[in-house]
C-alpha cells in the first residue's frame, strides 16, 4: 500500500516513480470514496482531455479560493467552455502577441537602467514578475500607477505561491484572491458605466464586453476572474524565465550559442518547459463510466493527469532527465507529449490559450540575459525543491554586477 505522506515527501516525482514502481500510466491511489486516478503519459492524455472528464469543480476548493478563482473559463466544460475559450483566443493573434513582447522588450530595456543604478544584487524571480507586471498591465489596457507596481504585483503573485501552502501562508493567499476580485470587478464595472475606457481589443476592454453564449454579459465577479486569468498566468512566467538562466548557470555550454544563434532560442525554450517543474497536475472529475487501463471510472471519481510526469516520460523522451535543447530542433511535438500548460488542442481543448505568449516570453528573456547584458551568478542556494508547489530555485537567481552590452557585442 502507498504511504500517505509519499506524495508529500516526493511532490513532483510522486505520480512519475509510483507508476514506474508499479509498471503503468495509470493507478488508483487512496479507498473507497476517497480514491483517486492518477495517470501519466500521451496516451492517458488523449483519455483524460475527452468528454469523458468534466473540469468543473475538479480542482480542490483551496486551489479556487486563490489561484484560479470561481467561475473561469478553467472550470468550464462543453459549449461553454468553446465560447469562453474562443474569448482568449482572440487575444492571442500574432499581432497581439508581437505587441506584448515590444512592450516587454521596452519594460526590459527599463529594469536593466534601474539594476545599473541600483548597485546591488538583483532577485531574477522578483524583478522579472514585475517586468512583466508592467507590461501585461499595459498590453490589457488595465491602469498601473507606478508606485502600485511592486503591491499590485505582490498581490497576483500571491495567487500564484499560496495554493499549495498551509496555515498562514495559505490565507495570504485567499485574502490577497479577495481584494484581486474585487480590484478587478471594480474596473470590470468602470468600464461599462464609461469611467474607464480601455482601446477596444485589449483585454479589460474584450471581457467587460463579452457576452455569454445566451447573450448577458458576464457576471461582474466572473469578467473579474477572467481578467485576473490575463494578468496572473503572464506573471508566473517569472519562474520560466528564471527557470531559463538557471539552465545557462548549469549548462553554459549553451550560452554561446544562444547568444550568436536565433535557431537556438525556442529549442532551449522549449526544453526549459519540458524540464523544470511547473505545474504538477490537472484535476477533471469522470462524466460517465468508462475503463480503460485495466481500470474502472466511477461517475465522478477525481483524476489526475500528471503533467510533470508526462514531460519525463521514458518512451517520449529520451535520457529524460536529461537537459537537452537539442531533442527539440526538428521534432513535430504532439498535443500531448509536452504537456506543462496543458495537453489536446488550443482551440477546443484545455491546453492554456497563452501557450504562445509564454513561449514568446521566454524567448525574449533569454535573448535578455545573453545578448543585452553581462552578469555575475554569485554563490547562492540553487537548489529546486520538488516538495515545493509551485517551485523555483530558492535563492530566487541573484544576479550581480549587471552591465549592457555594447550593439557590437550584442
Amino acid at each position: 500500500m502507498t504511504s500517505p505522506i509519499r506524495p508529500l515527501i516526493e511532490g513532483y516525482d510522486f505520480i512519475r516513480r509510483e507508476c514506474e514502481r508499479r509498471g503503468t500510466d495509470c493507478f488508483e491511489l487512496g479507498v473507497g470514496p476517497l480514491t483517486v486516478t492518477c495517470m501519466r503519459g500521451p496516451e492517458a492524455g488523449t483519455v483524460f482531455y475527452s468528454d469523458r472528464f468534466e473540469r468543473a469543480g475538479a480542482m480542490p476548493r483551496r486551489v479556487r479560493r486563490t489561484l484560479l478563482g470561481e467561475g473561469g473559463v478553467q472550470g468550464l466544460d462543453g459549449e461553454d467552455h468553446h465560447h469562453r475559450k474562443a474569448l482568449f483566443l482572440s487575444l492571442m493573434t500574432p499581432d497581439a502577441l508581437d505587441d506584448l513582447t515590444t512592450i516587454t522588450d521596452a519594460e526590459w530595456d527599463a529594469a536593466i537602467a534601474r539594476w545599473q543604478a541600483r548597485h546591488e544584487p538583483i532577485r531574477l524571480l522578483t524583478d522579472a514578475a514585475q517586468v512583466l507586471s508592467r507590461a501585461v498591465h499595459r498590453w490589457s489596457g488595465v491602469p498601473l500607477a507606478e508606485d502600485d507596481v511592486a503591491q499590485r504585483t505582490d498581490m497576483l503573485h500571491a495567487l500564484i505561491d499560496t495554493p499549495a501552502r498551509v496555515g498562514p501562508r495559505h490565507w495570504r493567499g485567499r485574502r490577497a484572491r479577495s481584494r484581486a476580485d474585487r480590484w478587478a470587478a471594480d474596473l470590470i464595472d468602470d468600464v461599462r458605466a464609461g469611467k474607464l475606457e480601455p482601446p477596444a481589443g485589449r483585454a479589460l476592454h474584450a471581457i467587460a464586453t463579452h457576452r455569454t453564449r445566451d447573450g448577458q454579459l458576464l457576471e461582474p465577479s466572473v469578467a473579474a476572474v477572467e481578467l485576473i486569468n490575463i494578468l496572473r498566468p503572464t506573471i508566473a512566467i517569472d519562474r520560466f524565465i528564471v527557470f531559463a538562466a538557471l539552465a545557462l548557470v548549469e549548462h553554459p555550454q549553451w550560452y554561446e550559442r544562444l547568444r550568436t544563434s536565433d535557431d537556438a532560442i525556442e529549442p532551449f525554450t522549449q526544453e526549459v518547459r519540458r524540464h523544470y517543474p511547473f505545474f504538477p497536475a490537472a484535476a477533471a472529475k469522470v462524466r460517465t463510466p468508462f475503463d480503460w487501463g485495466g481500470l474502472h471510472f466511477p461517475a465522478g471519481r477525481l483524476t489526475l493527469f500528471d503533467l510533470y510526469g508526462t514531460n519525463h516520460h521514458p518512451d517520449v523522451w529520451a535520457d529524460p532527465d536529461r537537459f537537452d535543447p537539442e531533442r527539440f530542433f526538428d521534432r513535430e511535438i504532439g498535443p500531448f507529449d509536452l504537456v506543462p500548460q496543458g495537453g489536446s488542442d488550443h482551440e477546443s481543448g484545455h491546453r492554456c490559450a497563452g501557450e504562445w505568449l509564454t513561449i514568446a516570453q521566454i524567448n525574449l528573456a533569454l535573448r535578455v540575459l545573453t545578448r543585452r547584458i553581462d552578469y555575475t551568478v554569485p554563490a547562492q542556494d540553487l537548489r529546486v525543491s520538488h516538495r515545493r508547489f509551485p517551485t523555483q530555485p530558492a535563492s530566487g537567481l541573484l544576479l550581480t554586477d549587471i552591465t549592457t552590452r555594447t550593439p557590437t557585442e550584442a
